[in-house]
């Protein structure tokens, strides 16, 4: 039952971000935002040719073979650990964020970044990049409490 939660969860993930994306690029101007939430959130449509923050821009290559490496191995490990929820989740929303920008550089070249924090100056994001993020604190979590490895 938990590889059909987790499978769900990384479909879902895929489609509303992948959605969202085909929204903004078909709606927003390249470099344009709109207002989402008044003084909290504004979509703003940017075309990011590298990682979180734009580090390694313009290094396509690099994510074309690194991002089947990590879908493999956090694929490894949540087959191994799929009744630990931290990692059952944590490595669920790697696989899937990792995927939703996977698609946007094959097919695109970039990823395509939309949410603008309005209230502090934070870099623009996406679904995926928020699935990866949200994966990684809980992965962090997972590895600090598991005692099977102590």
């Amino acid at each position: 039952m938990r590889k059909i939660i987790s499978l769900v969860i990384i479909v879902v993930g895929i489609i509303a971000d992948q959605l969202l994306k085909h929204w903004v690029v078909a709606n927003i101007q390249l470099g344009q935002s709109r207002q989402f939430i008044p003084r909290i959130l504004s979509l703003t449509y940017l075309q990011n040719n590298g990682a979180a923050w734009s580090s390694l821009s313009g290094q396509q290559w690099f994510f074309l073979i690194l991002t089947p490496i990590v879908i493999v191995v956090a694929g490894w490990f949540l087959w191994k650990k799929m009744a630990q929820n931290w990692y059952f989740f944590g490595l669920t929303l790697i696989i899937a964020g990792a995927l939703g920008n996977f698609i946007d550089r094959v097919r695109q070249g970039f990823v395509v970044d939309m949410f603008q924090t309005d209230f502090m100056n934070f870099p623009i994001f996406n679904i995926a990049d928020a699935l990866l993020s949200v994966g990684f604190v809980l992965l962090f979590i997972a590895i600090l409490t598991d005692k099977s490895e102590r």
